[in-house]
């Protein structure tokens, strides 16, 4: 089985339990971003081959998947996490291999990923309803159903996570799944697919399918096959996907990105603050949507703060990905790369102070991947659009403030509300910030927190519905409300 998730061509899709050769599609070369290269031959899906994925899912969805007992479908769930565990070092690589994310980032991450699927097997069988009182004469009571087949749109930044995070409530629940990873970071999708299959899932149950997104994409999201659609992304891509779903009104979550704030008062451990705020704004070569890039400090504090965002910077070791020793990889693909340093340009532009950083990496080694220093700017006005808009790269912009008003007005003046921080050693001021800031997630003396169990997802434009928690189930899930009569006995309306 390892040699199988390591190949250097993943050049089959996996359709209906059986590895097939695209129809329409077609395969093609997976860059490398820390070389600029292709590094795998990968197999991508078109119009056709969406339409025999959902075809295979809507019959293992009708067929056994659907009437298969709760306690039977979290056994397979659990062989597969089993596999998935030991497995994390393939995994790991390939995924650091094809988004340039730093190897020891990634085997912490992929090495969390079974966990996930262990707990959702947990509730397969726990999927109940609950009884209505009324009165003697009827008993009413609810089940809840799966949703159906379900599209499901992973992001280039973490698909095994973003895959992880979709795939366990949809099978928990009963569901099916088209996976469609992100066309520049497919073969760790692929990947997975070698899993699904030794765990012994029914054919077609899960069906994976790299395409790009205007194609294969947004056939699925049109497919009246569909019932369901799960993506990760940016906010322009889900309107289209409403849009373009709406005709057949199918269900919709989204988790669509953020610019949260990372709140440090005067108060606070500066020093483990400062650890979080910049592991976090660099973590991921800066490719998070719950990164934390408004750095927003009480003003007694904040030339302490900018000086050490500087030191910390030159502390961090830019690398290859596979590189034990590299904190910070490249940007995940080109676009990106030349998105992360226009908004560099812009800063400055803007009037904002450069810290550190703000270049491209061009040293030996490295002037062919997508590299970018790690970068903060300081003296950044709220207003600024590196203090708007998500960006998704190294950039930390660093923003005074003064008292709680005034930081939680910064806080919340974003279109964003998907995740925030804040450090204080008053804990009264800690309920006090946390329970004004529109977000949907809110650390405290901590960062990055997430696990299987806590609802994980935004408020504004930061998405619908939750991932993670008991609460993620409810978007794979319909309810049916059951009355039955305890007498048998209707009158005669026209006696």
């Amino acid at each position: 089985m390892t040699s199988e998730l390591i190949p250097q061509t993943f050049d089959k899709l996996f359709i209906g339990g059986r590895w097939v050769s695209p129809v329409d599609g077609g395969v093609r070369g997976s860059i490398d971003p820390a070389t600029g290269e292709a590094w795998a031959e990968v197999a991508y899906g078109g119009i056709a081959d969406i339409d025999l994925a959902v075809a295979a899912a809507r019959e293992a969805f009708e067929g056994p998947w659907r009437r298969m007992a709760g306690w039977e479908r979290a056994q397979i769930m659990r062989r597969f996490a089993d596999l998935y565990a030991a497995h994390v070092e393939q995994l790991a690589t390939i995924e650091s291999r094809d988004n340039g994310r730093a190897i020891r980032e990634s085997r912490l991450d992929v090495g969390m990923h079974a966990q996930y699927y262990h707990w959702y097997a947990s509730l397969a069988d726990k999927m109940g309803g609950r009884t209505i009182p009324m009165d003697d004469s009827v008993h009413a009571f609810t089940t809840r159903l799966p949703v159906g087949v379900v599209g499901t749109i992973t992001p280039w930044n973490v698909p095994l996570m973003a895959a992880a995070w979709k795939l366990g409530p949809a099978l928990a629940a009963g569901c099916t799944v088209v996976l469609k990873a992100a066309e520049q970071t497919p073969a760790s999708s692929l990947a997975l697919g070698r899993l699904i299959e030794a765990a012994g899932f029914p054919a077609g149950v899960v069906n994976i399918v790299p395409g790009d997104g205007p194609v294969a994409g947004a056939h699925l999201v049109a497919h009246p096959g569909v019932d369901k659609i799960a993506f990760t992304g940016e906010g322009e891509t889900a309107k289209t996907i409403i849009r373009n779903g709406a005709e057949t009104l199918k269900r919709f979550s989204f988790e669509l990105g953020g610019k949260a704030p990372h709140i440090i008062f005067a108060d606070a451990d500066v020093d483990q603050a400062l650890n979080a705020a910049t592991g976090s704004v660099w973590t991921l070569c800066g490719q998070s949507c719950a990164l934390g890039s408004r750095v927003l400090v009480e003003r007694p504090i904040y030339d302490h703060v900018v000086e050490e965002f500087r030191k910390r910077a030159a502390r961090v070791r830019v690398g290859m990905p596979l590189d034990p020793a590299t904190h910070m990889g490249p940007q995940a693909h080109l676009q990106q790369l030349e998105k992360t340093l226009s908004y560099i340009d812009i800063g400055k532009a803007e009037g904002a102070e450069l810290v550190t950083g703000g270049a491209r990496v061009e040293r030996d080694g490295l002037s062919g991947g997508y590299f970018v220093e790690p970068t903060a700017f300081a003296a950044v006005d709220p207003n600024m659009r590196i203090a708007q808009e998500e960006i998704f790269g190294p950039v930390a912009a660093l923003i005074p403030f003064d008292g709680e008003d005034e930081a939680v007005a910064i806080a919340n003046g974003t279109r964003y509300g998907l995740t925030a921080g804040l450090w204080t050693g008053d804990v009264g001021r800690a309920h006090r910030v946390a329970n004004r800031i529109e977000a949907g997630m809110v650390w405290v003396n901590t960062y990055r927190y997430i696990r299987w169990s806590t609802p994980y997802g935004g408020l504004k434009a930061s998405g619908w519905g939750r991932e993670n928690g008991i609460e993620s189930l409810d978007s794979y899930l319909e309810t049916r409300t059951t009355v039955i009569s305890t007498t048998g006995k209707f009158a005669d309306p026209y006696a």
